[in-house]
């Protein structure tokens, strides 16, 4: 009698546990000393020495993992949190409010799973996916300021949106059924703009659901079609264990495909020396395939002929 209850007695918090693992969790770090040095301007934010809270970050998700807890990581960016503050008028300095940033965190996707691996290897995939968010939202913002077409009256940005859409779509087409991962980067005024994108096709041409990743992607590439500053586009397929990789260089807003020389000698150069790198076992280096060329003008003078 007294066994049952013991058991009953420790049946809700069983029960509790093991809804606890079903209950996944976002960990947001603050990743640089300088925005831990923004941080430490809220009282409420106790932690005084940058390694020891990364250390005590890193020892949560330890813990939670050991309880089986599906957790993930975002990047707690200190400005970010506090124009969030200050659009849901609230005050910045209060665990609440810190909390409710690391909800929004989460909601928008922009974090990777925790599988054990030490912060010193993750903390750069954070910062490198936040520069990749950050690239996407400074190439919209110059699509937002094109503003309309003095002709025609069509907003630019749009427009060119439309044409870096079209291009997507005949980019994976071209390239038939399998994994893509693409590479699009552009000068941008204020600094290089690089946007990554993983897709696939099924062998009937179904496509992925649109992401953030691609709308990141589609906007710079259109930051680079209506600027005309240089860029380039790189696409790895592979398709039944065969990987190949084509690529496109960008300049005065059109996408010129490279020969299989040049694709070669762009993968087999190393970047930051120049020298020569061997190439990669089992990668085919192919010929970027012809682009429709869609300069505003372009496509202002075929929705001429269209009306003709």
């Amino acid at each position: 009698m007294t066994h049952h209850k013991r058991r009953d007695r420790r049946g809700p918090e069983t029960a509790r546990r093991a809804l606890r693992r079903e209950a996944p969790s976002t960990v947001a770090v603050v990743a640089d000393p300088a925005g831990f040095a923004a941080m430490r301007r809220y009282t409420t934010f106790t932690f005084d020495d940058h390694h020891h809270y990364l250390r005590q970050t890193e020892g949560l998700l330890r813990s939670l993992t050991a309880q089986g807890v599906h957790t993930r990581v975002g990047l707690f960016e200190p400005d970010d949190y506090a124009h969030f503050c200050a659009q849901e008028r609230i005050d910045p300095d209060t665990s609440d409010s810190r909390a409710r940033y690391v909800a929004e965190i989460a909601a928008t996707g922009a974090t990777v799973r925790y599988r054990g691996q030490p912060l010193d290897r993750l903390l750069p995939l954070l910062l490198d996916g936040w520069e990749r968010r950050e690239a996407g939202e400074r190439a919209a913002d110059t699509l937002a300021g094109l503003g309309p077409c003095p002709g025609c009256g069509k907003d630019l940005g749009q427009e060119t949106l439309d044409a870096a859409t079209d291009i997507l779509d005949r980019l994976t087409a071209g390239a038939g059924p399998g994994t893509h991962h693409l590479v699009c980067s552009v000068t941008g005024a204020t600094g290089p703009l690089v946007a990554v994108l993983h897709t696939g096709r099924t062998p009937r041409g179904g496509k992925e659901p649109a992401t953030a990743e691609e709308s990141a992607f589609r906007a710079v590439l259109a930051a680079g079609l209506a600027t005309g500053r240089p860029g380039g586009v790189v696409m790895r397929t592979i398709r039944d264990g065969n990987e190949q990789v084509r690529g496109w260089s960008l300049n005065d807003g059109r996408l010129r495909p490279l020969t299989e020389a040049e694709v070669f000698s762009a993968y087999c150069t190393d970047a930051r020396t120049g020298d020569p790198v061997p190439p990669e076992p089992g990668l085919v280096h192919r010929a970027g395939f012809p682009l429709p060329e869609h300069t505003t003008e372009d496509r202002r003078h075929k929705r001429r002929k269209d009306d003709h």
